[in-house]
């Protein structure tokens, strides 16, 4: 029996209140451009807050085949590269045409309502043999540019007639050149991810793009918000980010166990992307812990599903509480077999904390997140010593 629409009215507040925590985006920088936080065992973790230009939203980082980098993707539509000795971030490449148009450049603006025109880069991985940045990005699908970069080309944007959707993180194949990447939806956009996550939608795919064939191909379908994903080193298995489960799975590539899926790790919070780290393991960035009452919500989808029928504004609503409330991401690395090895959490008591990915290189985790004016940086190093 569905309950009466007045007492959904009456909880509509607390939904909106725990999508909030569920898929909080908002990140302040500090004014002195470093904060500090502590992982489980109490040693102190150093934050620099490196600052991006008219932008905002590094969510994922790339190295190319020189070690340079990382490259991120920004809110509009741009793919930009870190100079360590100019020490700023320097354009690199467009992922539309549309770039030209002013509403996606100039001073930051509201990128999100152009974001169907500009583009939004969001995974992004070099392959080693071509020195070619592939690129997820939540409009145009899959997409390419070269090692000088420029403006990106379409490589894929379709499977078995249909469009993708939402497109969302890849990982490559170093030996083959076989693109693997996620959709979270084929039927809500980026921009409606709110509706994504209310109404506990179930569309998202696993999908191969083959290079030589130029075939896509779907291996898993009815995830639940599928997002990042990782290759394990030899090949054999490729792990996927289902954020509305609070979990990463684990689906077989190779060996007897061939097309086989399991469930790698649950997670205490709900998770974005995934990547190796070079200490062993894979690291997940986490926006938020859940609690009781973001448990409860998705617990029940018919909440989420009639609160979207109502004639209420939930993106007004939903900035309206980012404002009042926040939570703190994390960041957690897994071991091989999907144990806890390690994990970062703000700890300053700053609101409105969340990762949405961490890159480990020469000793230092570039940390990033969907909605922050620029990108973190902690030294393992200094933090150890």
């Amino acid at each position: 029996m569905r309950p009466p629409q007045h007492f959904t009215a009456v909880v509509a507040a607390a939904v909106l209140t725990a999508c909030f925590a569920y898929y909080n985006f908002s990140l302040k920088p500090s004014n002195d451009g470093a904060e500090t936080s502590y992982d489980d065992v109490g040693k102190l973790w150093q934050h620099e807050a490196v600052p991006i230009e008219n932008a905002v939203g590094p969510e994922s980082f790339a190295f190319d085949p020189r070690g340079e980098g990382p490259y991120t993707g920004v809110s509009d539509g741009r793919i930009i590269k870190w100079h360590p000795l100019l020490k700023r971030w320097l354009n690199f490449a467009n992922v539309s045409s549309h770039r030209a148009y002013d509403e996606c450049g100039g001073p930051y603006g509201d990128h999100s309502k152009v974001e169907h025109l500009c583009g939004r880069p969001l995974g992004l991985c070099f392959s080693k043999a071509t020195g070619d940045l592939y690129i997820a990005d939540a409009y145009k699908g899959l997409i390419v540019v070269g090692p000088s970069g420029g403006t990106a080309e379409t490589v894929t944007s379709q499977v078995e007639g249909s469009p993708f959707g939402f497109t969302n993180s890849l990982d490559i194949d170093q030996r083959t050149g076989a693109v693997y990447f996620t959709t979270s939806s084929s039927k809500y956009e980026r921009r409606n991810y709110i509706s994504l996550i209310l109404s506990k939608d179930k569309t998202g795919r696993l999908m191969k793009y083959d290079p030589q064939s130029k075939q896509v191909r779907i291996l898993l379908n009815n995830l639940s918000f599928a997002n990042g994903v990782a290759l394990s080193k030899g090949g054999a298995y490729i792990l996927i980010v289902e954020t509305n489960n609070c979990r990463v799975l684990r689906y077989w590539l190779e060996t007897s166990k061939a097309g086989t899926l399991e469930v790698f790790a649950d997670l205490p919070g709900f998770p974005d992307n995934i990547k190796h780290s070079p200490r062993g393991g894979f690291w997940v960035g986490i926006y938020s812990r859940r609690d009781k009452l973001v448990q409860w919500i998705v617990s029940y989808p018919w909440i989420g599903k009639t609160l979207l029928k109502l004639p209420l504004d939930i993106a007004k609503a939903y900035s309206y509480l980012a404002k009042l409330k926040g939570s703190s991401g994390l960041a957690i690395r897994l071991s091989d077999e999907g144990d806890v090895m390690e994990i970062i959490e703000n700890g300053s008591g700053n609101r409105g904390r969340s990762i949405s990915e961490v890159a480990e290189r020469d000793g230092i985790l570039w940390v990033g997140s969907i909605d922050a004016p620029f990108a973190g940086k902690y030294d393992i190093l200094v933090a150890q010593g």
